[in-house]
């Protein structure tokens, strides 16, 4: 039996998602839409389009002998469709159609539709209303501007007239700083839908957004989409490409959805990450196939100004049924996280060619509400990616002290208010295969350990050929770290289970500083000492190393 449900739906599309039959691809099956073939398909996630507003469909899924319980859904209602040419859009690609999309946008009634139809459209910034759904067809292009002077400012922080509170519009890498707006621009709306078949193309390969990228030129490089505010809002089916800097950029935010996008950015393109969510309460991300410059996900709440003023993690998300192509990381946190990180889940997906697969940077300095917990990656395959598992609590990038004393030292430092926190790490039934460099590669404060660490059902193996790289962005680290098994320092509880490392250079597990480690239901040892750790790993093969 095939088992799917359908995840989402507007008055034109709905969206499905199988249950159980794979991560991101899946066996080829047919789609039966009121008995006839719509379509076949070999994703997990699949979008049925060209539907009628208000009506019902039966939905089977076939495959071979193989059937699905029939679904009988009703498409959402629509009251008007507008459409952009009917606003003097050109969509030829060298009149600039901002002022005519724009006048859709504003003038669209609830349960409305602006929508765009074949062209391409030469636009600066959108800015989105409430209780709006903006569909850019098939073979339509938003295609972004490489003048800088076009396009607005969003002002880091305005001042109450009352000088009692500030006002947060434009942000970079944490701090309150203007920045331009964004191809699509929302700020505190409500109840959005942008959804489509269509491409937001950031043209950023011409002109200068990727050159002197960590520059300030009146203001710091857009995003493709931000979203400020906001609550209930999906942005689903579209490519988004060659971004000026972070593809998606939801900002203090609620209930965001991001479905069936396809995020594709060049591999050396500067701090191009797929999405970014910044003090965000409720995130799903299904579906997403990324290709990028940076982090393909980056869960961040601020640097330390912003996350010590207004404590607010990025909390509450599920990721499932994505793949991770090339970046550093496949699901990074981080390093701009003073505000926490917590109840993250992520399965069912694909991590190919990135630098690292789970990536958390940290730092002292980032003070004590940089909490991270509830992690829990599970079900997920890995395949060239260089280091699998990375905790990096001295991370020394992006910041005026990232090589001082004070972030580097190895040495117990006194916890205060600077200190962050790492907690509840859960890692199952995941896959490694040809890694380049570590296994795992987990170095927590010793005054400020990782609480609890599990792997369990874990596989690890290596390249034939490794590339040798620096397993994590910290001081004293050099690239002579290829072919390690699971290196492990500064953690109070390790639990591992059914742990298999095939192929490492030395031992299986390095294990160092840890305070309590039970492997296969066994407690092995105390390893709060360097000494006892080393001859911990080398007595024996840790969990069936080979």
């Amino acid at each position: 039996m095939i088992e799917f449900k359908i995840i989402f739906k507007t008055s034109r599309k709905a969206v499905i998602e199988l249950s159980g039959q794979g991560a991101y691809y899946t066996k080829t099956y047919d789609i039966l839409l009121d008995g006839v073939k719509a379509l076949d398909s070999e994703k997990t996630v699949e979008t049925l389009t060209g539907l009628k507003p208000d009506t019902d469909y039966r939905l089977k899924l076939v495959r071979g002998e193989e059937t699905s319980e029939e679904t009988v859904f009703r498409t959402d209602y629509e009251y008007v469709t507008l459409d952009v040419k009917r606003f003097h859009a050109f969509g030829d690609g060298r009149h600039d159609d901002t002022a005519a999309i724009q006048a859709a946008i504003m003038a669209c009634p609830q349960h409305g539709r602006v929508y765009l139809p074949k062209g391409v459209y030469a636009v600066t910034s959108l800015f989105l209303k409430s209780d709006l759904t903006i569909d850019i067809g098939k073979d339509a292009v938003l295609l972004g501007t490489k003048d800088r002077s076009s396009l607005p400012i969003l002002p880091g922080m305005t001042q109450s007239y009352d000088e009692k509170e500030d006002y947060n519009l434009g942000s970079w890498e944490g701090n309150p700083l203007n920045s331009f707006a964004s191809m699509i621009t929302g700020i505190h709306v409500s109840n959005v839908v942008i959804t489509g078949e269509g491409v937001l193309e950031g043209n950023s390969a011409v002109g200068d957004w990727w050159r002197e990228d960590r520059s300030e030129f009146e203001a710091y490089r857009p995003r493709m989409i931000f979203l400020n505010g906001c609550k209930n809002v999906t942005v689903q089916g579209l490519t988004v490409q060659n971004s000026p800097a972070w593809n998606l950029h939801p900002y203090f935010s609620e209930d965001i959805r991001f479905i069936g996008l396809t995020l594709l950015n060049p591999w050396d393109s500067p701090n191009t990450d797929g999405m970014d969510p910044e003090s965000v309460n409720g995130l799903e991300v299904v579906g997403v196939r990324f290709s990028l410059g940076d982090d393909c996900i980056a869960l961040k709440s601020g640097k330390y100004y912003m996350g010590h003023k207004y404590k607010t993690p990025t909390q509450n998300v599920e990721i499932r049924q994505c793949f991770m192509q090339h970046g550093h990381g496949g699901v990074s946190i981080g390093s701009e996280m003073a505000g926490g990180v917590k109840n993250v889940h992520a399965k069912d997906c694909i991590f190919q060619n990135t630098d690292r697969g789970l990536r958390i940077k940290t730092r002292r300095g980032r003070g004590k509400d940089a909490v991270v917990e509830g992690i829990c990656f599970e079900d997920i395959r890995m395949d060239h990616v260089r280091t699998p598992f990375v905790v990096n609590c001295y991370y020394n990038c992006c910041d005026p002290d990232r090589h001082s004393d004070y972030v580097k030292s190895k040495r117990p430092l006194p916890v205060d208010g600077r200190t962050p926190e790492v907690n509840q790490l859960s890692f199952k039934n995941i896959e490694c295969h040809n890694c380049h460099v570590a296994g795992a590669f987990l170095y927590g404060l010793p005054e400020k350990k990782i609480s609890l660490v599990e792997f369990e059902n874990i596989t690890v193996d290596y390249a034939e050929n490794p590339i040798p790289m620096e397993p994590a962005m910290m001081d004293d680290v050099d690239e002579e770290a290829t072919l390690m098994g699971l290196y492990i320092n500064n953690v109070g509880r390790l639990v591992t289970q059914n742990v298999r490392i095939k192929g490492s250079r030395g031992t299986a597990f390095d294990v160092h500083n840890v305070d309590e480690w039970i492997a296969d239901g066994e407690k092995r040892c105390n390893c709060s000492a360097d000494a006892q750790a080393r001859a911990c790993a080398g007595d024996r093969k840790p969990d069936g190393g080979e």
